[in-house]
């Protein structure tokens, strides 16, 4: 045995470009996954300029009505599995291994071949874009029958998500081995930093949903090709019978989205308030319920289908219970910021902004949950704005927390702060220019999918327009500033954010015992 340790560690590393394609190595991993969902951010975000370009006024001006579908689809699809996913996996890689003091990842191989579906994966997707019918154009959700009148690119489309779902189920087969058979002696599951503990809850998510997706657009597919008749009614099929399966995959997806910018915001807040996570315990039983909750609400997404009255009053309920753990973790957030001796870096800015315009999405979540007030917000720019502040100051905004508090760990160098500050404030001024006014015009009627609308929706379109604007060229000055930082600039100190125990208190909380009454000073 040990001779075979000795040849293996006297092996030649490649270089140049077949090391990024052979790498078992888990930052490396973590790289490619980050750099991956920041060249589909910049693709789907274009794809969210057409629409806006063309809802920036009434009457078709730049794309036809089917081309317009399928931008909707095609940015949802990019955004949620190019993005979003694959940015959380790439912190997953990076972090985990580091947190928990173990040498990588479980399963190294396995590790390297899940990212590299990914660009297969999306390159089938995109490639739609270019076939006889045009691109897929029914919606995310994919309902039928409108999803089944897809051209040529309907297999492609199918088989490009069974990769991503393949791609994020041996991610989160990884995720589990590495936490649960690789952590340090005395690291116990409630000495775990809360990060890997929403990865950890996220992992088992992703593996109970990515197959009843995969079975539902399986089923899809066969209709369409095989002659069966799971969903059309004339064969004795039903089409709601899709969206129960749609959306049992597709509301603890939602979680999937938004647990792990839980952790980073959780990492982020006590550096910066200089004191441990208020109520650690009481953090993970909240997530944990959050996720065990997201399994029984599904239907709440179906309440204009014609369901019985006793399941929109039961969906109702256990949607708005939703609202008690993630209230938790909102009030243990501020309740840690409390009384703390607080500094406002770029992460520190990107964590309370997160904070503040997550619970304005998560009150309209609440709005929505309701039975008879969903019947009018259903489909219309209501629930548009909804999810997006959910999945943008959300998901987003963590993602961003994340790279700005982590960049000087792994690049060794200080990102230009000023930059990263004017970054954060253009990101949050357009992001609300963006996506407020759709409460109004969803409110007042406007549906959603839609390329053209009546004159009085106008004025708030062409503000969400040039928000939407100003918001893409803002993520520019990121991309600058990661590449500026990786290149080089001021050299990161073994202890990155001054303060009393700086970036520690990431790495171990419950963090040591300390006396906490009085706030450290600031250096």
């Amino acid at each position: 045995m040990s001779s075979v340790v000795n040849d293996t560690h006297h092996e030649e590393h490649p270089s140049g470009i077949m090391r990024w394609i052979t790498t078992t190595n888990h930052k490396d991993i973590g790289t490619l996954y980050l750099w991956f969902a920041m060249i589909m951010f910049f693709i789907g975000g274009l794809m969210a300029l057409v629409i806006r370009s063309e809802l920036f006024q009434p009457g078709l001006q730049f794309v036809d009505p089917q081309f317009f579908n399928s931008m909707t689809t095609m940015h949802a699809l990019v955004m949620i599995f190019g993005v979003v996913m694959p940015a959380f996996t790439g912190l997953a890689n990076w972090m985990i291994p580091i947190m928990i003091g173990g040498p990588d990842m479980a399963l190294p191989r396995m590790n390297n071949w899940s990212f590299w579906i990914l660009p297969f994966a999306f390159s089938m997707l995109l490639s739609t874009l270019w076939m006889d019918g045009g691109a897929p154009a029914g919606g995310w959700t994919l309902y039928p029958p409108l999803s089944l009148q897809t051209g040529d690119a309907f297999p492609f489309l199918i088989f490009a998500i069974h990769f991503m779902g393949l791609s994020s189920i041996m991610g989160a087969i990884n995720v589990v081995a590495t936490i649960l058979n690789m952590r340090a002696p005395g690291m116990t599951l409630m000495k775990m930093p809360l990060f890997v503990w929403t990865w950890l809850i996220t992992a088992f998510l992703l593996i109970a949903v990515m197959p009843v997706l995969a079975g539902g657009v399986t089923m899809l597919l066969t209709d369409k090709f095989f002659g069966t008749s799971f969903f059309n009614a004339a064969g004795g099929g039903d089409p709601v019978m899709f969206q129960h399966i749609f959306w049992f995959f597709g509301h603890p997806e939602v979680y999937i989205l938004i647990l792990p910018s839980f952790g980073v915001v959780s990492a982020i807040i006590p550096t910066f308030a200089r004191k441990p996570l208020f109520g650690y315990s009481s953090m993970v039983y909240a997530t944990a319920s959050i996720a065990f909750l997201s399994f029984i609400v599904w239907a709440h997404h179906m309440f204009t289908v014609g369901m019985p009255l006793a399941g929109e009053v039961f969906f109702m309920f256990a949607t708005m219970l939703i609202a008690v753990p993630t209230g938790v973790k909102v009030f243990n957030w501020v309740t840690t910021m409390w009384k703390g001796a607080m500094t406002f870096e770029t992460p520190m800015l990107f964590a309370i902004g997160f904070i503040i315009m997550f619970t304005i999405g998560g009150f309209s979540g609440l709005m929505l949950a309701i039975t008879p007030a969903d019947f009018q917000y259903h489909d219309t720019y209501f629930v548009v704005a909804h999810f997006h502040y959910v999945l943008v100051p959300g998901s987003i905004f963590a993602i961003m927390a994340a790279c700005y508090f982590w960049l000087p760990k792994w690049t060794g160098n200080m990102y230009p702060e000023t930059l990263g500050k004017i970054h954060f404030w253009l990101s949050t001024f357009f992001v609300n220019l963006t996506f407020f006014p759709m409460h109004f015009v969803g409110l007042a009627g406007m549906p959603r999918r839609i390329p053209d609308y009546s004159l009085q929706f106008a004025d708030y379109n062409m503000i969400a327009s040039i928000g939407a604007f100003g918001f893409g060229f803002a993520q520019l000055i990121f991309l600058y500033l990661i590449i500026k930082t990786i290149k080089g600039g001021k050299k990161a100190t073994d202890q990155v954010w001054e303060g009393a125990e700086g970036l520690e208190w990431t790495l171990s909380s419950p963090p040591p015992y300390h006396s906490f009454n009085t706030p450290p000073a600031i250096k």
